[in-house]
């Protein structure tokens, strides 16, 4: 696990080799245990390491092929490269391995099986590697995004990096603020890839390689794995068979997630998806499993007697994280700081991060992804409502424009408005549903916050619109609610927020319900296996008595801070200092802004703490990063 950079470009070595260095510096928190650059008159390599596997100075990065043919930097985990190595072994080729690193067999698997090797992979990952005889470059992200890679280019030149913030400290383009994803950003708290609030910064996709030969600087992006393409549809699989396979599949997840050679914990709130992770790590793990939970002074918000329960059946060495809102207080600058691109998420997986990291662990497993795989949200069950409703669609346009009007007269809250939004859409079908119920703000309410027009979101409707075709309608709605899931929250908030928080602090993090094999049979499989009457049934069946039922059957809180007491009292000032800064930039309507502010003061259902928060982390990385 590490951080990595790269310059491409023709001459320029001595220039680039500083430039690198600089954009090293600048993600030494990814990596406190070596760094290392490369350079020659085409491209220069950097990367900073945290050390998980093999420990010694054989791991130093940029590695190269014994013949010096090739060099590669990588960022991440191939959980299976033991397997690859034997099977890099039994076809034959003429490789002497020198280390006991990943990166060294994923160094040979490109030489000898090119892009295919990327369909041997079992891990997150992001890499590049150069052959220096062809002048070709590849680099390739993980199937479901784990690990980021962001990238620049123009005709002279390419950038890439694991963080914005080292690209923009190359200072090698001239970099401003994109306005359709600063629109993006207030739609849904955060910008969607490609894009990045930068304009001239890009994020490559999941599941998909770049290849360019450095003496035509014209990248080609192929997709190499996608859920649509690659989910394995079975319609004749009984739910016995589907708790069997789901069992075997975590398990095996959860098993290759525990190969390390540093101590390693697991972060543990007492919800069904942590639960399950460290109950499966129990049984896998001969030595006692490490368990972290955050738990407050304000005891509406605390998780604490559940995550208990679990670490007393498993014998775990449970850390309890205990909150005041002075200690949060001293940790918002540091959170703040560590953030590379803006969301509305994060600080909580900085906190859990640091005190993991502060109690010598350097590797934890997360139950990310639970939700999102086993239709854990609320989502999910109004998509069926939805579903049901299917018949307005036949009311005229302008009639439901004028119900939604009388609704909203009627309700109030956030919920009427996206209720009311969704009622009153020129196209009233799942995609609109979907937008909307994602959405920070409706879109009314979006064109009044900007001060230059605004135009129709179209990104995760287009992005649904596009992929139903692919579904079946009647039966896979759980697995199209679990793609845009997975392909919108999940990967441009939940993933970017878990990688920046914990590599803030050189904590590495799994996560288990991601292994790719895990969720191309999940979203195979038909609705009436996935949830046949309540949320993540399958999962919970499937691991039998491995979950007490006061563990199942709690109600569902999330894992968040009580916000919205200290925007008001302790986190005042700071909050006013951010929204009387964010109104008074060019691209905002100033009254606007300041009137969020206040109806959020005034408790008025339509301005959650949220809705605020986002704003003020918006601004503060606009200002900790110069950019106007």
């Amino acid at each position: 696990m590490c951080g990595i950079n790269g310059i491409i470009s023709i001459g320029e070595k001595e220039s680039r080799q500083k430039c690198l260095e600089k954009m090293n510096q600048k993600l030494k928190h990814r990596g406190p245990d070596d760094d290392g650059t490369y350079s020659d008159d085409y491209i220069s390599l950097g990367q900073t390491r945290l050390s998980i596997i093999d420990l010694s100075s054989a791991g130093h990065q940029p590695m190269h092929s014994e013949d010096g043919n090739y060099s590669i930097v990588f960022n991440g985990e191939i959980y299976n490269y033991l397997e690859l190595k034997n099977y890099l072994i039994d076809q034959n080729f003429p490789i002497n391995f020198k280390t006991k690193t990943d990166t060294e067999i994923l160094l040979y698997a490109y030489i000898y099986l090119k892009e295919k090797c990327l369909e041997h992979l079992n891990g997150m990952f992001a890499f590049c590697i150069y052959n220096h005889q062809t002048k070709e470059v590849f680099i390739a992200r993980d199937r479901l995004g784990i690990k980021p890679l962001y990238y620049a280019f123009n005709d002279r030149k390419l950038i890439f990096s694991s963080e914005i913030r080292s690209i923009l400290e190359s200072k090698l383009f001239a970099f401003n603020l994109d306005t359709d994803s600063l629109v993006d950003y207030i739609r849904y708290q955060t910008v969607h890839a490609p894009n990045t609030i930068i304009e001239q910064i890009k994020m490559l996709e999941t599941g998909h390689y770049i290849k360019f030969n450095i003496n035509n600087i014209n990248p080609v992006f192929t997709e190499y794995w996608s859920i649509i393409k690659n989910r394995k549809i079975n319609n004749t699989i009984t739910y016995n068979e589907a708790k069997e396979i789901t069992k075997e599949k975590l398990s095996q997840a959860v098993k290759k997630r525990l190969v390390a050679d540093v101590p390693f914990g697991a972060f543990l709130s007492g919800g069904i998806d942590s639960s399950a992770i460290v109950a499966l790590m129990s049984k896998e793990n001969n030595a006692q499993v490490n368990t972290f939970s955050i738990t407050f002074e304000e005891e509406e918000y605390s998780e604490a007697p559940y995550a208990r329960m679990i670490a007393e059946k498993y014998n775990t060495k449970h850390h309890e994280i205990k909150l005041n809102v002075n200690d949060f207080l001293k940790e918002v600058p540091n959170a703040l700081s560590s953030m590379d691109h803006p969301s509305g998420d994060g600080p909580n997986t900085y906190v859990v991060s640091k005190a993991t990291k502060n109690a010598g662990i350097t590797m934890a497993l997360s139950g990310l992804g639970g939700d999102e795989v086993f239709a854990g949200y609320d989502v999910f069950k109004r998509a069926f409502s939805f579903n049901k409703t299917n018949w307005i669609k036949y009311i005229p346009t302008p009639i439901r424009k004028t119900l939604a009007k009388f609704y909203l007269m009627q309700r109030q809250g956030v919920q009427a408005e996206k209720i009311a939004e969704i009622l009153g859409a020129k196209d009233f079908s799942l995609a609109t549903f979907y937008a909307s119920t994602r959405k920070m703000f409706v879109e009314e309410n979006v064109k009044r916050i900007f001060s230059f027009p605004v135009h129709q979101d179209n990104y995760v409707e287009k992005l649904f619109n596009t992929n139903l075709k692919n579904f079946d309608s009647k039966n896979e709605l759980i697995s199209q609610i679990s793609f845009a899931e997975i392909s919108t929250y999940m990967q441009n908030v939940l993933l970017r927020d878990t990688d920046q928080m914990s590599m803030a602090v050189a904590l590495e993090v799994r996560v288990p319900f991601l292994d790719y094999e895990l969720v191309e049979f999940v979203t195979g499989l038909n609705d009436n296996i996935k949830f046949p009457h309540t949320p993540k049934k399958l999962l919970v069946d499937c691991l039998g008595d491995l979950l007490p039922s006061e563990i199942v059957n709690r109600p569902k809180m999330g894992f968040t801070f009580p916000w919205k007491n200290w925007l008001k009292k302790e986190m005042k000032e700071f909050a006013e200092h951010h929204i009387e800064k964010l109104s008074k930039r060019s691209q905002f309507n100033e009254n606007e802004i300041k009137l969020l502010w206040n109806k959020f003061l005034n408790d008025d259902s339509t301005v959650t703490w949220s809705r605020i928060w986002y704003l003020l982390v918006l601004n503060n990385w606009l200002e900790q990063n110069n950019l106007n």
